[in-house]
């Protein structure tokens, strides 16, 4: 029986997903002075026994500075690798490729967590001991009105953080990850230096397009010289800012090109996040609204790419592989929705009668024998299969 498409797997380097479905990174904002804890371990570890070929974890800041908020997971000392060790392992132990994503906010840290307002920090936060810490950009430009003056980062400073993600990196590895993703995406410190409207730099960071890249590139090289040859490195960008005077698709295509000759195995195409948070809407957003980016980089820069942006429906993950459109599909809320997500597709797309065969055994054993009772009940289709 032939696989589909979006469950043929894929090598990177020396490592081989089972299919072509990551869990994209997503921040709990649960941590301790950087430090995870079991609900990470649990919150991964339904995507690795839902099926998934590649499960990443969340943004992981390469300094204390580097967080988004004081939830946020780190890398910056030795002590936090073990707690990640046990995930890395048990994502691996049940099939999946465990994956990491390093970053550092730049002038988007010192914010509160989401449910807190995901703005910056207030004498609320304060009272609950949440208290603001200096932040650093390219240039000394405050995301919005009302945020804090980033100061602007000399190039000592500079070749300081450079250290940093060294030392993360070495850390990642360590702790048992086989992918790397650099976060350069989402108004984050790497999108800062690329994007002119965040970056007005004079030195030789700043400027034009080949100055801007500079920075997130020497950051790319000093990561890839760091993370072992047989393991596979992406980078997320912004494919587009979204906004007037941003960056444009035909800049992240020059920067993927860039990328690919400093050893980058495949780019997870994003955009927007320079203004706002996140997963603000500066662009008009429907399904799989983001999937023509990864095509176009894919194409142009001729490098393997991530589609992600509202990819729901299994039928809609299957075309964007089959199509050619990017080499892997990213889920990210709607895995949240369904951590069983991979599990489900499989059952949609493929046809035959073993459709437990892929379950974690503790599940499909019960899960085989109550299937033939239930085809032969009357009453609505059975979620998830055909026919």
């Amino acid at each position: 029986m032939s696989q589909p498409p979006l469950f043929r797997p894929i090598s990177l380097r020396g490592i081989t997903a089972k299919n072509r479905i990551l869990i994209s990174p997503m921040c709990q904002y649960s941590a301790t002075d950087g430090m995870v804890n079991d609900w990470h371990l649990v919150h991964l570890g339904k995507f690795a026994q839902g099926g998934a070929g590649i499960v990443m974890m969340e943004a992981t800041a390469v300094t204390p500075e580097g967080r988004i908020t004081h939830g946020d997971v780190g890398l910056w000392h030795d002590g936090q690798i073990k707690p990640l060790e046990r995930i890395a392992a048990f994502i691996r132990d049940n099939g999946a490729v465990p994956a990491i994503q390093l970053a550092h906010a730049g002038r988007k840290g010192s914010m509160q967590r989401p449910w807190f307002g995901n703005a910056a920090l207030t004498e609320a936060d304060r009272a609950r001991g949440d208290m603001p810490w200096s932040i650093v950009a390219p240039s000394p430009i405050p995301m919005e009105e009302g945020w804090l003056m980033p100061q602007e980062l000399s190039e000592d400073e500079l070749d300081g953080l450079r250290e940093q993600w060294r030392l993360a990196t070495l850390r990642a590895a360590e702790a048992g990850f086989e992918m790397l993703e650099v976060h350069c995406a989402h108004g984050y410190l790497l999108h800062a230096f690329l994007s002119p409207l965040s970056n007005k730099r004079t030195d030789r960071y700043g400027g034009d397009r080949a100055g801007r890249m500079r920075y997130p590139l020497e950051i790319i090289e000093t990561i890839r010289a760091a993370w072992p040859d047989s393991l596979p490195l992406s980078v997320r960008i912004s494919s587009i800012d979204g906004v007037e005077g941003g960056i444009e698709l035909s800049d992240s295509v020059a920067f993927a090109r860039e990328a690919k000759i400093r050893g980058v195995d495949i780019i997870d195409c994003s955009s927007g996040g320079l203004l706002g948070s996140a997963t603000a809407a500066r662009i008009p957003r429907g399904y799989g609204f983001q999937v023509p980016f990864a095509e176009t980089i894919r194409n142009e820069a001729e490098i393997p790419t991530i589609a992600v942006g509202l990819i729901l429906h299994p039928d809609q993950a299957e075309g964007i592989v089959e199509q050619g459109q990017a080499d892997l599909v990213a889920i990210g809320r709607e895995a949240l929705f369904d951590p069983n997500w991979p599990l489900h597709a499989q059952l949609e797309l493929t046809e035959g009668d073993e459709v437990f065969s892929d379950w974690p055994k503790q599940y499909g054993w019960w899960l085989e024998r109550r299937e033939p009772g239930l085809r032969k009940l009357d009453g609505p289709k059975l979620p998830f299969r055909k026919g």
